[in-house]
């Protein structure tokens, strides 16, 4: 597992869209906190990092996707699939491999962003005037949408040869996972059960770590959605020996 993924994270940032990517992601939300004037804190006057984690997820559904496209897609457009499932590892072990360097990126992409916490900080009236229990909660529930995004991507790039036939489908499913369930449980039609419903999607769990409270529950959602795409994976890619 650990050759897996220092080879991935090696390809990647060994790689001009590595930087690229981060480089978008890093410029948006940038932008979106201190430049658009619908969004950015000087003009909202308020010490705050919401729009850093209210617009994060939904970078993060084009940034994580492009991240994850080349992860199996590749291999198996270059026949190198093959090769890699000739050598002494486990299917789970490539797979985890593969996970794991996808989301060290999408971490080595958040840790920048922690200088808007210190730029902020300094703004507030008094300076460090900021809800840092609710900001490290957001922080964590963001790390962990991170990793649901990233399973997601190495699940949409088993299913298919092609990097932007996986890209798109991995972006479809992580903004149904994270804001569909909840507009289908918003449907008159099924009104007794939204609220189950929407248990089911991920904003209900990502608002509630978002606003500082570490519940076992929303953890435990993160975690399980996270082995559940992994696992399919590995049905995908045992299915295809």
């Amino acid at each position: 597992m650990i050759s897996i993924f220092i080879k991935e994270v090696n390809e990647f940032l060994n790689s001009l869209i590595a930087y690229v990517v981060i480089g978008v992601f890093l410029i948006g939300i940038g932008l979106l906190m201190w430049v658009f004037p619908d969004t950015n804190i000087l003009d909202y006057g308020y010490a705050s990092l919401e729009p850093l984690f209210s617009f994060g997820p939904y970078v993060f559904m084009f940034l994580i996707p492009a991240i994850t496209m080349k992860s199996f897609a590749e291999e198996r457009r270059t026949g190198t699939i093959e090769l890699l499932q000739t050598l002494p590892f486990r299917d789970s072990q490539i797979i985890l491999g593969k996970f794991f360097a996808g989301f060290f990126l999408v971490l080595f992409s958040v840790i920048p962003t922690l200088v808007y916490y210190f730029s902020v900080s300094s703004l507030g009236n008094p300076v460090g005037n900021l809800d840092t229990p609710g900001i490290i909660g957001s922080y964590i529930g963001l790390v962990l949408l991170g990793g649901v995004f990233t399973s997601i991507g190495i699940l949409s790039s088993a299913l298919t040869g092609n990097q932007i036939v996986s890209f798109i489908l991995a972006a479809f499913l992580s903004f149904f996972f994270y804001t569909g369930i909840d507009s289908m449980a918003s449907i008159n039609v099924w009104a007794d059960w939204s609220y189950y419903i929407s248990e089911f999607g991920i904003m209900a769990h990502y608002s509630s770590i978002s606003r500082g409270l570490l519940d076992l529950v929303d953890i435990v959602y993160f975690v399980s959605l996270i082995a559940i795409m992994l696992l399919l994976t590995q049905l995908i890619i045992g299915s295809r020996k």
